[in-house]
């Protein structure tokens, strides 16, 4: 443990500092308002195609290009009309959407009905986001603004999924004329239009003159990609970008203290966990399993590692989230664990690796992890990746282990329960343990498509005993989400799903 405790202490005090770069973005000359917001995040997009780039990082930026059919409020969370101005249950199974008139994607095509049929099946083809929308049984075009949704089942999530991001609404003719179109070259009807895309440095949109809420107070919005933590902080120091994503934890309390910042934090929907590949011995072995996750204290990473914010994870759903039900944290206990390992044929433990993208908090956690495996005889190799190659790679199922983190965007089970547990989601959903296991599976099944919240609840509390038995993930740590911004920064907020909307915000000069 006092191996574990200096390994703890030296990341946290040892955290590299690197020097912003130069102010990007002008600033209006006829106003009191700087005519681009810029903010940096982590990593760079994955894809702008909206039913592929479904990770966090993506969506941060094409949010502001595509709509949904619906949207949810950020503030009270409840489901609010986008590109359909209203709807109407016409049974369990079956919804009426009415679109918006006049709506026009940003190459001038209007936006109809077609389009949201088009849409939606592409998001159920998809190997990517399929998850979040194959509860769909058909959509059908009844006239040039109306489609009727009829689902497989009653499905009680269904607005909410069709307002997550990767649901958006793309332009069938631009797409159908080349599938590949929106990686590279997106076009959407949302708030801002695509304008340029430098990888791994930035993105630069350009308000949408024709938005149907109106056109954005700011007229520019650049993202960019600052990897380390702490240079993000200090590139909001000195004004190199206006809002800064996921502030450091050992950096909050530097925001909040510098009186021309502002640090947002609120408690997440965000479990990180770590994934372990059941196609690959040892991790095929369930024994091994329980030791890693009694091998790990996770409440000593909270008050170390993350400075004491967040919480020790024993779901791989955040409390917040419908579903949820506690099993107790997994117990630390570092001799159990090796007599686990002995029993599982590994009594001199054995060697792998762990994976994790090129994030700095994430990395400082899996060394803290790594020294804790050390402690029951597992040498593991802590191997950090750019965040796009991270994702490809894990999806190809070539991990041992891999770090990763999940938002139930939808703030409903089943949106996690069903991509990262269901044997049909493995890979590219988000089943990167490639678990198939039959129980699981029927209680996952059960849960989506029941419309009783007690069969659902029974169901869920199942499930979470089933998953704690077999230990395909290791839940780590329910985080906060942060973001720092200059105090120019005019009505922000925070969304706790990490879906930033920048539309309506503005920076002074």
């Amino acid at each position: 443990m006092k191996k574990i405790l200096t390994v703890l202490l030296a990341l946290l005090c040892g955290t590299v500092l690197f020097a912003g770069g130069a102010k990007e973005g002008s600033s209006a000359a006829t106003t009191g308002y700087k005519d681009t917001i810029v903010f940096g995040q982590g990593a760079d997009v994955t894809s702008f195609d909206p039913h592929v780039g479904k990770e966090t990082p993506a969506v941060a930026v094409t949010n502001h290009i595509y709509d949904t059919l619906v949207d949810t409020d950020p503030v009270t969370g409840e489901v609010v009309p986008q590109i359909a101005e209203r709807w109407e249950q016409l049974s369990p199974v079956s919804y009426r959407f009415f679109i918006r008139k006049g709506l026009t994607f940003h190459n001038g095509e209007e936006l109809k009905a077609d389009d949201v049929k088009f849409s939606l099946d592409r998001a159920i083809a998809s190997a990517s986001v399929s998850y979040i929308v194959d509860f769909i049984k058909e959509v059908v075009v009844e006239d040039d603004y109306t489609v009727v949704v009829t689902t497989k089942a009653p499905y009680g999530p269904t607005l909410r999924n069709l307002a997550v991001p990767f649901a958006a609404i793309v332009p069938k003719d631009y797409v159908s004329a080349n599938p590949d179109a929106l990686k590279m070259k997106p076009v959407g009807s949302g708030p801002y239009k695509f304008v340029s895309w430098a990888q791994s440095d930035n993105v630069k949109l350009e308000a949408f003159d024709s938005y149907f809420k109106g056109a954005p107070k700011t007229k520019y919005l650049v993202m960019k990609v600052i990897p380390e933590a702490a240079q993000r902080t200090i590139a909001l120091e000195t004004g190199e970008i206006d809002l800064s994503y996921d502030i450091l934890v050992s950096d909050m309390k530097r925001v909040e203290a510098n009186k021309n910042l502002t640090l947002f934090e609120a408690p997440s929907l965000t479990c990180f966990y770590i994934s372990f590949n059941m196609k690959k011995a040892p991790f095929d072995n369930q024994l091994v399993r329980q030791a890693i996750n009694m091998a790990i204290d996770r409440q000593l990473l909270v008050d170390t590692v993350n400075n004491g914010t967040g919480a020790a994870a024993d779901e791989i759903i955040a409390p917040a989230v419908y579903g949820y039900y506690s099993t107790g944290v997994w117990e630390y206990n570092p001799t159990k664990a090796k007599e686990l390992l002995a029993q599982a044929g590994y009594p001199n433990g054995f060697s792998c690796t762990l994976w994790v993208n090129n994030n700095q908090s994430r990395v400082e956690m899996c060394q803290a992890i790594q020294e804790m495996l050390r402690e029951i005889g597992i040498t593991c190799k802590v191997e950090v990746m750019e965040f796009g190659t991270f994702i490809s790679r894990s999806t190809a199922g070539e991990h041992d282990m891999g770090y990763f983190g999940w938002v139930t965007s939808t703030k409903d089970g089943d949106y996690t329960y069903y991509s990262l547990e269901h044997s049909s989601q493995q890979g590219a959903p988000g089943n990167r343990s490639f678990i198939n296991d039959s129980e699981v599976d029927r209680l996952v099944e059960l849960g989506r498509t029941s419309a009783d919240t007690k069969v659902r609840d029974a169901a869920y509390k199942d499930l979470a005993l089933r998953l704690k038995e077999v230990a395909n993930n290791a839940p780590i740590i329910y985080t906060a989400i942060t973001a720092g911004a200059s105090n120019k920064v005019q009505d922000f907020v925070l969304d706790p799903i990490g879906y930033h909307r920048l539309e309506g915000i503005s920076v002074t000069k």
